[in-house]
């Protein structure tokens, strides 16, 4: 796998096409919208945002982009879909954030700016890459010795296929069919792999649970479906 070809482009066509409603709460990135606050909050009581040098890798239109500014943070967002990215930099206009947003993948950002960051997200965004394994890589690249990487993804088992392809996509419908590919989903101590291949230490492991109904996300040791894996690169 090439730096230049870690990319689906149908998956970056896909979210493209639905640029335009990134910051619609009650569109299709609602569920973003809904999880972000239990995500920001885990990240910044585990690495304390405020004044950081932060990259958010698959940075879409910033939501989490903006969060972790509105915490403080000097934010760096990569993402290599043009119009998420046009749709990133409109709505700074509105919040007044400072953010730096680039049309580069993260292999190429490594490249260019190793060791650059305090820490590194990447959520959301494993399940839709052809490589994670070189995600993960970057990421590690990217991130200073004792600085953290934050990720998310969706583990791979009956439960999360029922909840996060078949509930979701077509029962609730909360995202358009065919958002996930539950074949690229990741099983947590898949995930821990790439990490340490990566030169990375897990410290923590942990779910996120949804709940659709009542529009709310909460932290918790249920990872069946969606979790989020917290790691740091050993100075």
């Amino acid at each position: 796998m090439t730096e230049s070809s870690n990319a689906d482009q149908r998956e970056l066509d896909k979210f493209g096409d639905a640029a335009h409603r990134w910051w619609d709460p009650n569109s299709e990135f609602r569920p973003l919208h809904d999880i972000n606050p239990a995500r920001l909050g885990w990240i910044d009581r585990n690495a304390g945002l405020k004044g950081k040098q932060v990259i958010d890798v698959g940075c879409g239109g910033g939501l989490l982009s903006e969060g972790m500014a509105a915490m403080g943070a000097q934010v760096t967002g990569i993402d290599l879909s043009e119009k998420a990215l046009g749709i990133a930099r409109l709505h700074i206009y509105e919040s007044g954030h400072a953010i730096d947003y680039r049309l580069i993948s993260a292999e190429a950002m490594a490249a260019d700016a190793p060791s650059s960051f305090d820490l590194v997200t990447c959520l959301e965004m494993l399940e839709h890459v052809p490589d994670p394994a070189s995600t993960v890589a970057a990421c590690a690249r990217l991130v200073k010795p004792g600085g953290q990487v934050f990720l998310s993804t969706i583990n791979r088992n009956l439960k999360a296929y029922l909840l996060a392809v078949v509930g979701a996509e077509y029962v609730f419908n909360l995202l358009p069919r065919g958002t996930h590919d539950y074949t690229r989903f990741l099983k947590p101590a898949e995930l821990a792999r790439l990490c340490r291949n990566a030169g990375l230490e897990v410290l923590e492991i942990t779910g996120l649970r949804y709940n659709p109904l009542k529009r709310d996300a909460s932290i918790g040791a249920d990872t069946d479906v969606n979790y989020l894996v917290r790691a740091r690169r050993n100075a």
